[in-house]
């Protein structure tokens, strides 16, 4: 997927913002809500809490360098997350969360919009090309918070996407992520900076992966 969110759709101001109820208590929490003195892997535009058995990638764009997704590897799933700038007031999921059905759409995939414990989310069923097997699909499910200032867009797959007690240990993965927005002016959408983390604190190095 790319990194971008851009869609030249006017109206922000009439899109609500989509999270949890308890987002500000239970996360994805903002820089301001995260208790100061956990010890977060610092990766720019997040913040991730380390724990026994999760092991961190870094997506990064071939041509630029720049690194655009945190993949996190955790309990037999992947949880890849991206934090964009957004309007203070409105919200861009709702948005940004049809233009992924569409894209998917054009790959020749299809999505479901379901709810989940982060609100409308969405299930799709996505070509996956693998030697020897013709007619693969990757199952995948595309979650979205709308923070102060921010969206933070999830991508679940492997056991978090299609097992229950899997998805559950994911999704508390996801509630613990710290999105910095940062005092920097940034048009909507834009991709808050990421960068490598200043030191290893995760279980294992971190490493870099050229993204999709």
């Amino acid at each position: 997927m790319s990194d971008s969110t851009s869609s030249g759709i006017s109206d922000e101001a009439e899109q609500p913002k989509s999270a949890p109820a308890d987002r500000a208590t239970e996360g994805p929490l903002d820089e301001a809500e995260a208790n100061p003195v956990r010890p977060y892997v610092d990766l720019g535009g997040v913040k991730v809490l380390p724990r026994d058995g999760l092991q961190l990638r870094l997506e990064v764009e071939e041509g630029s360098q720049r690194v655009v997704a945190v993949g996190l590897d955790y309990a037999g799933s992947t949880l890849q997350v991206q934090p964009f700038a957004a309007p203070r007031t409105s919200g861009l999921w709702h948005e940004i969360r049809a233009q992924i059905a569409d894209q998917i759409a054009r790959q020749g995939g299809t999505t479901t919009l379901t709810v989940g414990p982060f609100g409308p989310e969405l299930l799709a069923e996505i070509p996956a090309t693998i030697a020897g097997q013709p007619g693969t699909k990757r199952i995948a499910r595309f979650v979205g918070v709308d923070g102060p200032r921010w969206f933070l867009r999830g991508v679940i797959a492997g056991e978090g996407a299609v097992d229950r007690e899997a998805a559950a240990k994911i999704e508390e993965l996801f509630r613990s992520v710290v999105v910095v927005r940062g005092k920097t002016p940034m048009p909507p959408r834009d991709l808050i900076p990421l960068h490598m983390p200043k030191s290893a604190a995760l279980d294992g190095d971190a490493s870099s992966t050229p993204s999709a």
